[in-house]
């Protein structure tokens, strides 16, 4: 950090504390070692886990699990695969016994084409898993007021997508992320649709508090290279956000002021 600029404010979901703001998955890459590579190089705390996906009977030492450094990750259990509530509260119950933790990312999708949330079970499980002591990060459409309701049923992060789960389209709808952003009283971080290192970028220049993303850096064809590109992206959103960028304007505006000049004629 520099000297002349005063830190950050660390990312606060919950109980949890995290310095860096972006957040990765775990899934699509190549192999398990590439993948514990890319999280070190992108500077992530917190990777999400997709329960009903965890492999089975691996050898002790090549399991998924052993590839993911537990004294400086967080894991976020998801409930990737659930289409209905019952089963999203069956699976993050599973999680917390499995994994020892109350962080749960909620994801009740509505069919399995688009891969969008489904709105109604969504806040219905949200605030059954909020009155059971879980902290529940909740993936939601772009849906202002869907984003607050579920902020009110006890969400500690709300997780609007940018665009359609691993489609790569990156932030469709940049007003209404903007918006959820400047209602809240939870962190937002945008997840799903991100493509590359510039969509993560403007997810934190509208003011999203971090972001989540698997494919982008899983699908790359340098998922290494990719991990660093998303760092400093997220870094470079966040310092671009905090600073103010300028007005739009209609017209010109000269950089070099014309006020004061010394004319040279006689």
């Amino acid at each position: 950090m520099s000297p002349f600029l005063p830190e950050d404010e660390p990312l606060r979901i919950g109980t949890l504390s995290f310095r860096s703001r972006l957040f990765l998955g775990t899934g699509k890459y190549p192999d398990y070692s590439c993948m514990r590579d890319a999280l070190e190089i992108s500077g992530t705390e917190c990777v999400t886990v997709a329960v009903r996906r965890l492999p089975a009977d691996e050898p002790q030492g090549e399991a998924f699990l052993d590839f993911i450094d537990r004294d400086r990750l967080t894991l976020l259990p998801n409930t990737a695969g659930c289409f209905d509530a019952e089963s999203a509260l069956r699976t993050s119950r599973l999680a917390r016994e499995m994994l020892e933790t109350d962080l749960i990312k909620l994801e009740v999708l509505g069919d399995e084409r688009t891969l969008l949330p489904d709105p109604v079970d969504t806040l219905a499980a949200t605030a059954v898993l909020a009155d059971e002591g879980f902290t529940v990060m909740v993936y939601t459409s772009d849906d202002v007021r869907l984003a607050k309701r579920l902020e009110e049923a006890g969400a500690a992060a709300v997780m609007p997508a940018g665009s359609p789960i691993g489609s790569g389209q990156g932030i469709l709808n940049p007003l209404n992320i903007r918006l959820i952003c400047e209602q809240a009283e939870v962190p937002v971080l945008v997840d799903a649709g991100v493509g590359g290192a510039s969509d993560v970028a403007v997810a934190m220049e509208l003011g999203a508090d971090g972001v989540l993303l698997n494919t982008a850096v899983a699908g790359a064809d340098d998922p290494l290279r990719m991990a660093r590109a998303v760092k400093a992206a997220c870094e470079a959103g966040r310092d671009s956000f905090l600073a103010g960028r300028i007005p739009r304007r209609a017209f010109a505006s000269a950089s070099s002021p014309v006020q004061g000049l010394i004319s040279s004629g006689a």
